[in-house]
């Protein structure tokens, strides 16, 4: 691999680091793109919409946590990303409401990731493919580029900048065990195998600042004991309406709000025993949500059907008496279960009553048959990565950003904390800002 130099050196071809590569290559800016797999795209070849909270004070409710200049800045910069998308000849559909709290848009996600490779190359800038970065270049305190592998062998890239963007660490068992969960190292990936650390490793070696520590994960429940096949099961799985049923853990209680949200719910069930659940769900539920779309204009899958025809461990009760015989090697006690449930039917038939620990939907479960599936986390990637502000600038641990070094998408950690709205929302803004960066005057 021959060396070269450019003005921005992006490391992680997904949508954060497509994102900043094309916005600086259409601006006058070489641009060299390094990506370990066998095409661009990353997990963003997964998805179809970008969404988040609409104004400052969703996002501040739904995710108190979060850094509060990065929770502005995303909310703050989504409009334009949109308008970014549309204006390099991608259609975006109209908003629509997402999770109930969130706005979004509907797009071709891989008309968009090979547009921005396009722009790239159209542009004079590269895209060197299955190649590995080995580590920072630096001279003093400041990141001048990276040592790149590729399938002709290793070589210096010199950039101006360089933006660490390859999607997170969780296809690592040993990253997500020690920053995420001990048993996260366990839990099925839906996403694209290549984002196994190498930003986070990067931009350690030279300094940068992480956190925050059990910030937790995205994710969705998925059907206990399924394997993924292939990236549509990624959607096809997942058991987005646990927000209109009850899961239960292995001792038969329940243990979260089910309604805000099974993302939210995941990151709980890996907690407990096992780390197993199982999720219950009426006719009501069944015919409203189990095989509706989760999304305006989403493909309805019915979640029973596929969970059982996968292999799953599936049942159905004719009534709460028919959970006494659920089979002893499930490890429940049915009886306790369906006595949780005649409770809370109870409670939610009466008008005006409270039902601890259940925000939204407090209708009863009482029309049979119920549906019964056990449900199991899966992880998309995870909230701990490095440390930047609103301008993608990675931080050391003094808050001093690192001349040289940006990151954006899922190697960065602070701004969802236990919380979530939004993935490619945020790789795309922080993208952007990546490039914004870039393309700013030195200052004097």
């Amino acid at each position: 691999m021959p060396g070269t130099s450019c003005d921005l050196l992006v490391i992680g071809a997904g949508m954060a680091g497509l994102t900043a590569a094309a916005r600086a290559a259409v601006t006058g800016r070489s641009v060299t793109v390094v990506e370990v797999g066998d095409d661009v795209g990353g997990s963003a070849r997964f998805a179809g919409y970008a969404w988040t909270a609409p104004d400052r004070e969703v996002m501040e409710r739904h995710n108190p946590h979060g850094d509060p200049a990065l929770r502005h800045a995303l909310v703050d910069g989504f409009a334009g990303g949109v308008d970014w998308i549309r204006s390099v000849g991608v259609t975006v559909d109209p908003p629509q409401p997402i999770l109930g709290f969130g706005r979004g848009h509907k797009f071709d996600t891989n008309h968009y990731l090979d547009t921005c490779r396009r722009l790239v190359l159209d542009s004079g800038g590269k895209v060197l493919l299955r190649s590995e970065t080995e580590e920072l270049v630096t001279d003093g305190d400041r990141v001048v580029g990276a040592r790149v592998r590729g399938p002709d062998g290793a070589a210096d890239i010199r950039a101006r900048n360089t933006l660490l963007a390859t999607g997170g660490f969780q296809g690592s068992s040993d990253l997500l065990a020690r920053y995420v969960h001990p048993e996260a190292g366990t839990m099925p990936l839906r996403s694209n195998p290549n984002s196994v650390g190498t930003g986070l490793r990067l931009a350690q070696q030279v300094g940068a600042a992480t956190g925050v520590d059990d910030a937790g994960f995205y994710g969705h429940l998925i059907p206990a004991g399924v394997e993924f096949r292939d990236s549509g099961d990624f959607v096809d799985l997942s058991l987005y309406y646990s927000e209109h049923a009850l899961l239960f853990n292995t001792t038969g209680h329940r243990f979260v709000d089910e309604t805000l949200g099974d993302h939210l719910t995941t990151m709980a069930l890996l907690d407990q025993p096992e780390g197993r659940g199982l999720l219950v769900a009426d006719a009501r539920v069944h015919r409203e949500w189990m095989v509706a779309s989760y999304v305006e204009g989403a493909v309805a899958v019915d979640k029973f059907a596929l969970a059982s025809k996968r292999g799953g461990r599936v049942g159905m009760a004719e009534d709460l008496a028919d959970f006494e015989y659920l089979p002893d090697e499930w490890g429940y006690d049915g009886s306790a279960i369906a006595g949780r449930i005649a409770d809370f039917n109870k409670r939610a038939r009466n008008q005006g009553e409270l039902i601890p620990g259940r925000l939204h939907d407090a209708l009863p479960l009482d029309e049979p048959p119920y549906y019964l599936i056990e449900a199991a986390p899966a992880i998309t990637f995870p909230f701990y990565g490095v440390s930047i502000d609103a301008r993608a600038r990675v931080l050391d641990s003094s808050g001093t950003p690192i001349e040289g070094l940006l990151a954006a998408g899922s190697d960065t950690g602070g701004l969802w904390n236990r919380a979530y709205a939004g993935g490619l929302a945020t790789a795309l803004v922080f993208g952007l800002a990546a490039a914004e960066t870039v393309l700013a005057p030195p200052r004097s």
